[in-house]
């Protein structure tokens, strides 16, 4: 049997690591796995200590809310250098979101020319819009849809009203597609930001009680019972509260499809700690609440958080510079962060971090996405996207990031790895200093057959 490339080194696979394995990869897909001598044949790299990982899915990206459609350069290329070899990209592009079937075909055409890194894209519904685009986007591969119900802009961000949403509720019911939300009630918000303002109230630390708990989960309980009254999958894209999961935990044990995500700055930053140094750094919505990181972290542990994902914002740093915490842009960078935070804050904690790491960064979004078994683990049949990370230490340095935007609120943090190698369909995309391969490389992912509550 010849192979194009073959990897050495420790793979962790779906039931474990794998000492001295070899991975034998031929067309972009991995054909064998072994642990004798590897055929000499083909190409060798041998990984040493360092270990191979399913390359992995950020399941929660924005790539074009800044830049357009082009933005996908920039975010795809960051992604290869943090080891992510597929991102989700959610719908909210700029200047208007992805609709129908024609914002679908002009963001798969721009996922050709720019996208260095796979790409599978959310979808999305405008208010008022018909449910017949919903279908012709299902038939397009879209992975899932997302909505709002709090308005961030009244056209690439709207709110959807609640009788809509059931309706789009009703138009997935029969498919396995998750309807995703942002989930904020907009009236409390509104109230308490003004009654914050009012009383002088403008930095990072009146962030999270200017949209309390409250209205995050008076918006999650509403969406979950209008997904189970009609017999649909629910997701929150973004819990922050232990609450919040328990929350989803009891639509699911009364046997119906719900499902809550986290995302890693929640797992890594307080205001109460980080506040005063990282102000509107460390400022996204929902907001990062006081207190939060241990109990979140209980929940990752209790198999109540579907997986862990970036939330990865394409702002500027001068988004951020505004005198008042309300008017500073919310999001941050994050998808070379992803990984190494994730995989340091579960070292650290004493877990199992590589097999948390492939637990919550690739397998989970795989299967929840419908990209399993093609993506998320490295297993024969599988595609060749892969990561591999080096045990050695790093103090992340924004300034050095691959997104154009060159900021984040983990500058200056320890990570225990770094990321040493991507490989993308079977090619090395990145050699842990430069991006090798070139826009396009990556390509548009249509949803397979997997889904969560198989």
């Amino acid at each position: 049997m010849g192979f194009d490339l073959i990897l050495r080194g420790t793979a962790v696979l779906p039931d474990g690591p794998l000492e001295n394995a070899w991975i034998g990869i031929s067309a972009g897909k991995i054909e064998a796995i072994g642990t004798s001598e590897p055929p000499s044949d083909a190409q060798v790299h041998d990984c040493g200590d360092e270990l191979i990982l399913p390359g992995i899915i950020d399941g929660q990206t924005h790539a074009c809310s800044y830049g357009g459609l082009p933005g996908i350069r920039s975010t795809t290329r960051s992604a290869i250098a943090g080891g992510i070899t597929t991102i989700v990209d959610m719908p909210y592009d700029n200047p208007a979101p992805l609709n129908d079937l024609q914002r679908l075909k002009e963001k798969v055409e721009a996922i050709e020319q720019h996208a260095h890194a796979h790409v599978a894209l959310y979808g999305t519904v405008l208010p008022g819009q018909s449910m017949e685009d919903v279908a012709s986007l299902i038939d397009g591969g879209v992975v899932a849809f997302k909505i709002s119900t709090f308005e961030s802009s009244p056209t690439r961000f709207p709110r959807i009203s609640s009788d809509q949403i059931l309706r789009l509720f009703h138009a997935l019911a029969d498919t396995p597609l998750p309807l995703g939300v942002h989930n904020e009630d907009q009236e409390i918000v509104r109230a308490y930001i003004a009654a914050a303002k009012a009383a002088g109230q403008n930095g990072i630390q009146a962030h999270s009680a200017s949209r309390p708990p409250a209205a995050e989960l008076a918006a999650t309980a509403q969406f979950l019972e209008l997904g189970a009254s009609a017999g649909a999958h629910a997701h929150i894209v973004h819990l922050t509260t232990a609450r919040g999961f328990q929350l989803v935990d009891n639509y699911l044990a009364d046997g119906f499809r719900a499902t809550g995500e986290l995302c890693v700055h929640y797992l890594w930053f307080d205001p109460e700690r980080d506040g005063e140094e990282l102000g509107a750094r460390m400022k996204v919505n929902p907001p990062i609440r006081p207190g939060q990181i241990e109990p979140l972290w209980e929940e990752v542990v209790s198999g109540r958080v579907a997986f862990v994902s970036s939330d990865h914002s394409s702002w500027p740093i001068d988004n951020k510079f505004t005198d008042s915490i309300f008017d500073a842009g919310a999001g941050v960078p994050g998808l070379e962060t992803l990984l190494p935070a994730f995989y340091t804050a579960a070292d650290e904690r004493g877990f199992d971090a590589a097999a948390m790491t492939v637990e919550q960064l690739c397998e989970r979004p795989a299967k929840f996405f419908g990209l399993w078994p093609q993506k998320g683990a490295i297993r024969i049949g599988s595609d060749a996207d892969l990561t591999v990370v080096s045990r050695t230490p790093q103090i992340w340095n924004a300034q050095n990031a691959h997104d154009d935007l060159n900021w984040s609120p983990f500058d200056g943090r320890r990570f225990n790895i770094t990321v040493s190698r991507t490989y993308l369909s079977g090619e090395l995309a990145f050699d842990g200093q430069d991006i090798l391969n070139q826009p396009g490389d990556g390509h548009y992912v249509r949803r397979g057959q997997s889904h969560w509550f198989e």
